[in-house]
Parts: structure tokens; sequence; C-alpha cells
């Protein structure tokens, strides 16, 4: 009797590491409320919509994932606080997000000390970056560098013979972030940023901002801020009869940017991923099939009536698909994941086709990104 007790106990005990082993859980926390909710509560729906088709087709090695969700809040201490939960709680290994710049940040000393790869979906560089930005040997992310958006901005400027452009930029760690590249990069492309002003991500009026930049007569304005920002921004620019044209960042070709600009959005251009003009790509780009496949999906869901399809679309699947086919060649071992996440060479993704290395943990260059403009109440190439 003792006996069989001994082994019911055992058995007990060993049941719930013996399902743990058939699922493999990813941490997965965006801004489901909070400023940037309007990007993370449709990047969560992307989450699981790839999980499900990763898990429909067999999972991984015949293991399904398992996704644990949390909200961040677009709150810094929070986000740190919920990483280190997965971590140490939850069993994770990997996360994939958060949302924002500012967030991620907060994360990068608690993944680093728990050693468990990242892939953020947040458009600033620093994540990535060393030094006084802290360690970033488990960070990874999916969205285009800032730096990358720079230059494909700075380009199009150049063959337009834009030279001198005067610049808003948010006061978060997304806007610094923006500044910071075009003020080092602008000199390689002849480019002289004339007039600079930074505005709050909540600021309902740009007008005083705009005003000055205006008296410095640029041949264009620059703007660099993600959400309803920017729109304000173009929508003050028209009020003020200010006729110069705008380009935004690669944050905002949304067609929500479009519906809360209204015409004034319309002849506003910026940098994008090729997800924004599918329709346009030709038919041999490497890309798109995946993206094609991606929107089908995406509208199947019914996800396009309250989300439209943007350029922050596509992070997390790229993100969680890099992650699966790491875990696919390696296992769940922490180590050996980050090292194969590392060596990730051409993967097509929706956002490009990625080519990580030791030194850029995010993998993408200039030709991921197309030059969109708002053309008749819509995103088309830029002319």
């Amino acid at each position: 009797m003792k006996k069989l007790l001994t082994a019911l106990i055992l058995t007990a005990m060993l049941a719930p590491a013996a399902y743990a082993s058939d699922t493999i859980k990813l941490g997965a926390f965006f801004d489901l409320s909070g400023r940037a909710a309007f990007i993370g509560t449709p990047t969560k729906l992307v989450a699981e919509m790839v999980v499900e088709k990763i898990n429909s087709e067999g999972g991984i090695n015949g293991k399904k994932i398992e996704l644990v969700i949390a909200d961040t809040e677009a709150n810094p201490a929070k986000t740190a606080s919920i990483a280190k939960k997965f971590i140490h709680k939850d069993g994770v290994v990997a996360i994939i997000g958060p949302t924002l710049t500012d967030t991620g940040m907060n994360v990068k000393k608690v993944v680093d000390k728990g050693q468990t790869p990242t892939f953020m979906t947040v458009g600033g560089d620093p994540v990535i970056m060393g030094g006084k930005f802290g360690p970033f040997k488990y960070v990874f992310k999916s969205p285009q560098r800032s730096s990358i958006a720079v230059k494909r901005l700075f380009i199009y400027l150049q063959e337009k013979g834009i030279s001198k452009v005067a610049l808003l930029s948010a006061a978060d760690g997304f806007g610094k972030d923006g500044g910071r590249w075009m003020e080092k990069l602008a000199p390689e492309y002849g480019i002289e940023i004339i007039a600079r002003e930074s505005f709050g991500t909540r600021d309902t009026d740009m007008t005083a901002q705009l005003t000055k930049v205006k008296n410095a007569s640029p041949q264009a304005i620059i703007a660099w801020t993600i959400g309803p920002a920017g729109s304000i921004i173009a929508k003050n620019k028209a009020q003020l009869g200010i006729d110069l044209p705008l380009f935004q960042c690669h944050g905002l070709p949304d067609p929500k940017y479009i519906e809360l600009a209204g015409a004034a959005s319309e002849g506003d251009r910026m940098p994008a991923t090729k997800l924004m003009v599918a329709d346009e790509l030709a038919d041999d780009d490497p890309q798109k099939p995946v993206i094609l496949e991606f929107i089908k999906l995406y509208k199947e869901k019914g996800y396009d009536k309250k989300f439209p399809i943007n350029t922050h679309s596509g992070y997390a699947w790229d993100a969680i698909m890099m992650v699966a086919g790491a875990i696919e060649k390696v296992g769940t071992d922490k180590d050996a994941l980050r090292n194969e996440i590392e060596a990730t060479k051409n993967y097509v993704g929706i956002s490009g086709t990625y080519n990580i290395t030791p030194e850029d943990h995010n993998g993408l260059d200039v030709d991921s990104m197309v030059m969109v403009q708002v053309k008749d109440g819509r995103f088309t190439m830029a002319e």
C-alpha cells in the first residue's frame, strides 16, 4: 500500500512536467491598453494567428506553441515586471514584444539577466544597441531599425533634390532615436537640418512648432512620431497654409493616419514596409507570396474590419516565425536558441528578408523598405 501511494504521488508530481513538455511556452506582451493600444492590440491578434497556423500544421517538432499573453499598458515598470514573471514563473523559452521603445528599454537588463531570447516589435534602435544603451545579447527586433528608415527617406530626398529640411520629433524614446539618426546621417546624404522642434506624444496642437520651422524656410518638413500626433501635424500644417511637402516616419503608414488627418494627408510621403503596397509589388519579388498569404489569413479572421492592415501588422508574424524556425533546429535550450536566432539568414518575411548578425540583431536593410504616399485617400508607391 505504501509503495502504491508513493507511486501515485510521484505520478502526480511528474504529470505537470510531462504536460508542460508537450507545449512550448512563449511570452507575448504588448500595449493592449495605453497610448499604443492601436498597435499593440492587432499585434497580439497577429501573434495568435501565426501560432494557430504553426500549431495547425503540426507545431514545432510535434509540440504546440502556447502563448502567455500580457498587457504592458505602455508602462515601462510594469513591462519589466511582466518579463520577470514570464521568465521565473511561467518558464517561457522566449519572449515576443513589447510595443514601444521606452518599454522595450526597461526590459533589456531583465532578459539579459534571465538569459531569455526576446524578439521585440518596437521601432527604436536602442533596444539592440549596446554601450550606454545596455546589453542586447538576448534582444532582437523585427521592425526596421530607425537608421534604416532614415536612410531610405534620405535616399528619396536626394533623388528629389531636397537638401534643406526641418525636423519635428516626439519627445519620447522613439522620437529621440529618429532625431539622433537624422542628425548623424544627414551629412552623408548632403542634407542639412536647418530647424528642429519637439513635441509631446499627447500634444494636441503643434502650430507653434510648425510656425517656427516654416520661418527657417526649409524645402520640406520631416515628422518623427507614431500615433495621432502625426495626423495632428498634417492638419495643423494645412490650417497654417504651409505649402511644403511633409514626410512622416516608418511608424505612420496606416489607414488610421489618413482617417485622422483627412484631406490634409493627401500627398504626404513616408518609408514603409512592402505590406502597404502589396498589389504593386513585382511578381518576382520573393516577399510577395508571403505578404499575400498573410493578407489572406488576416482578412479571413476578419481583423481588417477593426484594424486595417498597416506597416506594423507583420512584426509579430516575423518575430514568431524566426523564433519557431530556430526552435525547430536546436530545441528550447535558451542559449542554443539565442545563438540560432542570431544566425538567421535569408528568412523571407512580411517586413523584409532578414539576415541577422552578432552586430545587427535586426537584419533588414534599405531594400526592405519602399517610399509610399497618400494618393486619393490611400497608400501607393511614392512618385
